[in-house]
This record gives structure tokens, sequence and C-alpha cells, in this order.
């Protein structure tokens, strides 16, 4: 999300400033390292008021620097209609930039876990955006399903898909990477075949 200081002229030069900012977060986060907003401006070789023109916070600054920040969808141009394909193909595609960016993801989940109610709100692990990467892969069962059920499906998936389970799977059950994802690849499978033998997730009205 831009800032008013960015909607001002000079566009272009305003951008190229704020990806040297987001590049500089990127890198620190990936070499261990939770950046401030000065740090990152250091970084990045931009004075610390202009950077914060940008961004009023860290959580702002590691906001956009989030990895899958600019994503919009984790199926190829021309997807399968084979359901099983599409929710491996958008599963594998979300897991491997999962790994890839561990360390921002890891970093994102604690900020997520330590941020108050509005902050968390506004934090890209907060948005439920790989909900929607998944209820596309799911899309095809739209006739074959009742009203909601692929939302509830693609909820399902995702509390077994993502950050939270490598997580919980490489440091506590102490599995490989590799490993890992196939356990998330697997039972996100497990899920799809439950729900087309008729098994779908609860459906609980409050």
């Amino acid at each position: 999300m831009s800032t008013p200081y960015e909607a001002g002229g000079r566009t272009r030069q305003k951008q190229r400033t704020r990806d040297a900012l987001v590049q500089a977060a990127k890198s620190l986060v990936a070499d261990g390292v939770t950046p401030t907003v000065e740090e990152a401006a250091a970084e990045a070789g931009i004075s610390r008021p202009t950077a914060y023109r940008y961004f009023a916070n860290q959580r702002a600054l590691l906001a956009a620097a989030h990895p899958e920040t600019d994503a919009t969808s984790m199926l190829p141009a021309d997807p399968p209609s084979d359901i099983a394909h599409r929710l491996d193909l958008a599963i594998r595609t979300f897991l491997g930039l999962i790994v890839e960016t561990e360390a921002q993801q890891r970093t994102m989940l604690r900020l997520s876990l330590e941020a108050d109610p509005v902050e968390r709100a506004a934090l890209p692990l907060r948005q439920g955006r790989a909900i929607g990467w998944f209820e596309e892969a799911l899309a095809p069962l739209a006739e074959q399903l009742p009203d909601g059920a692929i939302h509830r499906l693609a909820v399902a998936i995702r509390s077994a898909v993502g950050i939270e389970a490598l997580s919980w799977l490489t440091d506590v059950a102490r599995l490989s990477r590799e490993d890992a994802v196939e356990t998330m690849t697997w039972t996100a499978q497990a899920m799809l075949q439950s729900a087309l033998a008729g098994h779908l997730p609860p459906n609980r009205q409050h």
C-alpha cells in the first residue's frame, strides 16, 4: 500500500526508492535479521527521513517485503481441468515459495502472533489470500459441492499447509523440508478425496 507521499510527483523515482527499501528488507530478513526502517534504509543507501516517508514503522516495511505480496495465483497460465492435479500444482507452488523464503515467512509468522489485533489484520498472513488461491484450484467443484463447501475445504487445507505447518513439521516432528512438503501435499489431497466422498468440513452456523 502506497503512502500519500508516494502519490505525489516523480512517481517513477519514488517507486525505485520504495523498491530499493523493500529489496533491502528482504535481503536482511533472508540473512536472519528482522530489519527496522533505519536498517533497511542503511542497507539501501537511503536516508532515514526519506525511508520513513514510505514506511511509517517496521511492520509496514515487513508487510511490503513479504514474499507473497505480488502473487495473484498459484496456478499456471493454462491450468489443467483435473481437480487433484490443479490442487497439487497450487499446493506445490505455494509450498515452494514458503520453503524458498522461509526466513521471511517465519518473521511474518512471529509478527502476526505478536502484533495487536489492528496490526495483525494488516499483515499478509492474516489476509487469507492462500485460501483464495486454494479456492481457485478447487473452483471446478462448484457444481458438485454444496454452496460454501469449496470455501470450507480451502480453509481446512490452509490449516494444514503453510509456514505454520512447516515450522511444526520441521521443528517439532523433525522432518526434513522435503518430507514436510510431501506430508502437507498428502494431507491436502486426503482432504480433497474426503470431500469428494461426501465428508465435508463442518458447517456450523453461529
